[in-house]
């Protein structure tokens, strides 16, 4: 597998990324939850990585284990011994939801369980972490099947992406915002970087048709989070049950390739009949 290729390539449908895994089946971020996005076969999974006190990679979105793990304790604090012991609550956790014997998995077990399987999109929580993750993944043999992810606003976000990333031959995906003050600055790095994929951001859809040529003449594709949370100007998951077409169709007509949802059954509905 290689998710480089996979991204290029032009002849593809849009990709479907899950977001943590299928978390409305099983607690998210778990293993049990990744399986059944892979067993699925859904093109891609999202998950979130930390480390622990003791140097090990493992799965939480939140700073603390309250809402997953029913634990008021700061997550990195643990030593990878200890999270590892910890059962999930299920779905998306809190106090709504029951205890299940899934257990927080490492990032190394996520590499076993995933290799030759399915693409990982890594929401690695620090930058300074990046490294070490390209480390696992290669040692693991999983580092051409996996993406990484980071802000490139400024000229030393560029000049640390072309430093630690760029030299590791791993798929990085640079965020852009195509509605802050500064988004032509942000364009100029993001042209000046060149990267195969970008997480955009708009405040209106028409920022992002009116360049769609420019990222297309780049060789850029572009990952668009239709989830509640973090949507753009209204597309979002919810919406695009009501209309998909006005929703997730409009996206990919502006240009996008890949789509991260909590809806991933529905999108592949959609897809299908588009």
């Amino acid at each position: 597998m290689d998710y480089a290729d996979y991204i290029a390539d032009p002849s593809r449908d849009c990709a479907i990324v899950v977001h943590r895994g299928i978390w409305r089946a099983a607690p998210e971020n778990s293993l049990l939850a990744i399986e059944r996005a892979m067993s699925a076969g859904y093109d891609a999974v999202e998950i979130d990585v930390r480390c622990s006190s003791d140097g090990e990679f493992f799965l939480l979105h939140d700073d603390t284990l309250e809402r997953t793990a029913g634990l008021i304790q700061e997550a990195e604090g643990l030593t990878l011994q200890q999270l590892s012991s910890l059962h999930l609550r299920d779905r998306n956790g809190g106090e709504t939801n029951r205890m299940t014997g899934e257990k927080l998995p490492s990032l190394k077990d996520v590499f076993d369980l995933t290799r030759g399987r399915v693409f990982l999109h890594l929401d690695v929580k620090r930058r300074d972490m990046i490294p070490g993750v390209i480390a696992c993944a290669r040692a693991m043999g999983v580092d051409r099947q996996v993406d990484f992810w980071g802000d490139l606003r400024t000229p030393d976000d560029l000049a640390w992406i072309q430093h630690k990333v760029l030299p590791e031959m791993v798929l990085f995906m640079a965020k852009t915002r195509l509605g802050s003050q500064d988004a032509e600055s942000q364009l100029d790095l993001l042209f000046q970087l060149n990267p195969l994929l970008c997480e955009i951001y708009f405040d209106s859809l028409d920022q992002l048709s009116a360049r769609k040529a420019l990222f297309a003449d780049a060789g850029v594709r572009l990952w668009v989070n239709t989830l509640d949370s973090v949507s753009c100007a209204g597309f979002t998951d919810t919406a695009a049950l009501q209309d998909p077409a006005a929703i997730w169709g409009r996206l990919i007509d502006a240009g996008v390739s890949a789509i991260q949802t909590d809806e991933a059954e529905a999108l592949r509905t959609y897809l299908k009949a588009r």
